[in-house]
């Protein structure tokens, strides 16, 4: 009977080599594709980095992390990150202890690669041995955690709220080919592997399935029927694979380099931008975070649909999401792969005609930047703040009013950038994929900061502050937040609080929080001017306050509904009001709020107790 199993070949392989030859060759030839589609500049960057040791080391770690571990899903959800890193690490482990056993009884064999998936039928091992208890044992446990992982996953999909997801996506008929035989892949292996472990050794899971299959079906078992299922189970989830959500599996191994390699996404559907499509799992963990996905019919304008429709080609249908997404960023926040949704979106509208030709190359910033610098020069020594405050803090007067009170109560001498006039920042034709007028407007709001002379740009709203921070060339110029910047006042003494009995709870803005990462700060001066709760929903997973001007076609009847939402989060932490950093989300929030809704420095200045005394 050894002897039997002392061959090199048997013709049930032949799915699975098929499957892997088919899944190898996609790969590689999509691959080059997609370098082929980067810029010069960006395929050069990214090659280098591979051959960087510190970056390669990176790459290699985070893969480990993120492709197989799963470890910002389990920071997320222990039991979705569970089910997906057993099945993920335990598949790996399978495959590197088969190699393994190869390498040790039988390392002839090694060039023949399907030769570690079916091992226990090829060699009949001498399991009395050490090496080869341990191995059997390591083998039966990995298999066993990933058949936990499959049920699991089996579970999910007939009762995701076990897992904490409300809705996921549903798959289509090939998402469902590759899911039911990726399913199909392990039952099959503990089956097979089962029926040969009295010849080639098992453990504590292979050895009792022997028995009993044994005992109902005697000593010579029909072995071979089970291989070939199981050989036909890898080789249609491996044909399958590239044209299915599991074709994250080795598109994410990509992607990691490149994001690594400080790649961004220069065209829509290619290069870096094709590889985020292809890496997205499909998992729906985006749908629920999504604030529009309070409403079913905005169910399928997620994330997880747009990756779908860009793979399919749906054009209409690619216009409709892109449009519509408030680019809050909190599925990307969520998102175990890291897809730029967002950022997918303004790509995907930038290639569009809106009928928007504004041309800003013609303004004369000349009068502004004289204004601009006759104010800053009147400054006493000392560094020179110029206040920018945005168009949503003009709209809501309240805002500005108290920062210039604080200003002046901390004795910071200061000029108005856009009191009376001012350019926008160029977040709106940022997000609308008017990415060249964007540009020339920064071009004029540059020439005016930097020709006033101003060292410090102080910035009140969270969306301008992240369009300085990353769009804007400003040497000489630092650009703060105003949080940050009365934080400072604070520590130098030139600002005093009293602490009021009000408990606040905060919402953290999309842009300062998720945005710019600014979490803290805002609390501990809430902190120190009142009481301060949490919402159950805060920090990264804060929800939209729906009144986001990233979206461009959602009306105002489905903004209400999730503001509401928002304010029944708030409303869960028992505070006696509301306190934001964002001149957006204050508006938003008062418009339906039964409770106070105030703006952080309008919290500051009313338990400012004292002035600055030079």
């Amino acid at each position: 009977m050894k002897e039997r199993f002392a061959i090199g070949f048997d013709p049930f392989v032949l799915p699975f080599l098929v499957g892997m030859v088919f899944v190898l060759g996609y790969c590689l030839f999509g691959l080059f594709r997609i370098l082929w589609q980067l810029p010069r500049e960006d395929r050069r960057k990214f090659l280098l980095s591979l051959i960087t040791p510190a970056t390669a080391l990176k790459n290699i770690w985070d893969i480990f992390c993120n492709c197989l571990l799963h470890v910002k899903l389990w920071k997320r959800n222990k039991m979705l990150g569970f089910m997906h890193s057993s099945i993920a690490f335990g598949w790996f482990m399978l495959i590197l202890l088969g190699h393994l056993e190869v390498f040790i009884y039988c390392p002839e064999r090694v060039h023949l690669f399907y030769y570690p998936i079916f091992f226990n039928y090829f060699v009949a091992n001498n399991e009395s041995t050490i090496g080869g208890a341990v191995l059997f044992f390591l083998m039966d446990f990995f298999l066993l955690l990933v058949l936990s992982g499959i049920a699991l996953a089996m579970i999910k999909r007939v009762r995701s709220r076990l897992f904490g997801m409300r809705r996921t996506t549903r798959p289509s008929m090939l998402d469902r080919i590759g899911l039911y035989s990726l399913w199909a892949i392990f039952p099959l292996r503990l089956l097979a592997e089962s029926f040969t472990a009295h010849i080639s050794g098992g453990s504590f899971l292979t050895i009792p399935a022997n028995w009993v299959f044994r005992q109902f079906l005697g000593n010579d078992l029909n072995l071979l029927p089970t291989w070939w299922a199981y050989s036909i189970a890898l080789g249609i989830f491996m044909v399958v694979l590239p044209f299915t959500r599991y074709m994250h599996i080795p598109a994410e191994m990509m992607l990691i380099p490149m994001r690594n390699a400080g790649l961004r996404i220069r065209h829509p559907r290619k290069g870096f931008a094709k590889m985020q499509v292809l890496s997205c799992p499909g998992c729906g963990v985006c749908i629920d975070a999504c604030p529009m996905s309070v409403q079913k019919v905005n169910i399928k304008d997620c994330t997880v649909y747009l990756n779908r429709q860009i793979r399919r080609g749906n054009e209409k249908r690619i216009e409709e999401i892109s449009d519509k997404c408030l680019l809050c960023g909190k599925c990307e926040a969520v998102c175990q792969v890291g897809v730029e949704g967002p950022k997918m979106r303004v790509a995907q509208r930038s290639v569009r005609r809106y009928g928007l030709t504004p041309d800003f190359a013609a303004i004369d910033t000349a009068p502004l930047v004289q204004a601009a610098a006759a104010q800053v020069s009147k400054a006493a020594a000392g560094p020179k703040v110029l206040y920018f405050s945005g168009c949503m803090t003009r709209l809501t007067p309240s805002i500005g009013k108290a920062v210039t009170s604080l200003l002046g109560k901390a004795g910071v001498e200061f000029t108005w950038m856009d009191r009376e006039e001012g350019l926008c920042c160029g977040r709106p034709l940022l997000t609308a994929g008017r990415i060249d007028a964007a540009l020339a407007l920064i071009r004029k709001n540059q020439e005016i900061i930097l020709g006033s002379g101003a060292s410090v740009l102080l910035v009140s709203c969270p969306i301008c502050y992240k369009i300085f921070t990353e769009r804007y060339s400003l040497p000489g110029v630092r650009v703060v937040n105003y949080a940050d910047f009365f934080a400072e006042l604070l520590e130098q003494g030139r600002l005093k609080l009293e602490k009021s009995d009000i408990c606040y709870v905060y919402h953290d803005p999309c842009e300062l929080g998720r945005g710019c990462g600014i979490y803290e700060t805002p609390r501990k001066l809430i902190g120190q001017a009142a009481g301060i709760a949490e919402a159950e929903k805060n920090r990264a997973e804060s929800i939209c306050c729906g009144g986001s001007l990233g979206s461009l076609t959602l009306d105002f009847a489905h903004r209400e509904v999730m503001t509401r939402k928002a304010l029944d989060n708030l409303y869960g932490s028992r505070a006696d009001a509301i306190a934001t950093a964002c001149p957006l989300c204050l508006s938003t929030f008062r418009r339906y709020s039964d409770r106070p809704v105030r703006d952080l420095a309008e919290v500051l200045d009313a338990s400012t107790v004292s002035s600055f005394q030079p």
